[in-house]
């Protein structure tokens, strides 16, 4: 190969490196604040112990606010807005870094939901959550879509922490709250 060739190989792969997405340029902008969101919901938070967190369902579940979800592997909460449609479930449970809560995966489902009930369908569950979200922790989710093309995320970054929604399945959508202080935010990107 002839040297130009190689330079003109060299300069396009040191400049789709230094590309960055939508997603990618926010969090790095929301990293350098040096703010924290520790808020999620129903008063838990990054940073709560494993034993707080327990207490707090406990006491949480004694008021009949939440209750034990399905197969024992989730916290099952029941959405009252009138931003949402039907009645939704909310179920979630956190992930723990050295004993404290660190992400907290979610998922939501209409309790009517059914193939034949379009009103139901996962995309417009995914939109009342992401209203839902917008109006209790402010500011807009941008779409991100990954490099196969082939999965949508919902994305919102505040200080520390990144809000993700997606459908999981043909009746769920899922998401997830991470503290990303503790991700290497190099290696980062929207499918984790």
């Amino acid at each position: 190969m002839k040297n130009g060739v190689w330079i003109g190989i060299l300069m396009t792969l040191s400049l789709s490196g230094c590309y960055q997405s939508e997603y990618q340029k926010i969090l790095k902008r929301e990293l350098a604040r040096n703010v924290r969101y520790d808020s999620l919901f129903l008063g838990l938070g990054f940073g709560m112990e494993a034993k707080q967190f327990y207490t707090h369902c406990w006491e949480l579940n004694k008021k009949g606010l939440i209750m034990q979800g399905p197969s024992n592997l989730f916290v099952q909460y029941e959405l009252h807005s009138p931003d949402v449609k039907s009645k939704t479930y909310m179920w979630f449970y956190p992930d723990f870094t050295d004993n404290k809560i660190s992400k907290m995966r979610v998922e939501f489902s209409y309790e009517a939901y059914a193939p034949w009930n379009t009103e139901l369908a996962n995309d417009k569950l995914l939109a009342d959550i992401k209203n839902l979200f917008e109006k209790w922790y402010g500011g807009t989710f941008i779409k991100e879509t990954n490099k196969a093309g082939d999965k949508t995320v919902w994305v919102k970054v505040d200080g520390n922490r990144r809000i993700r929604l997606f459908i999981k399945n043909v009746s769920t959508v899922a998401g997830d709250f991470s503290d990303m202080t503790l991700v290497n935010s190099e290696t980062e990107n929207i499918e984790k």
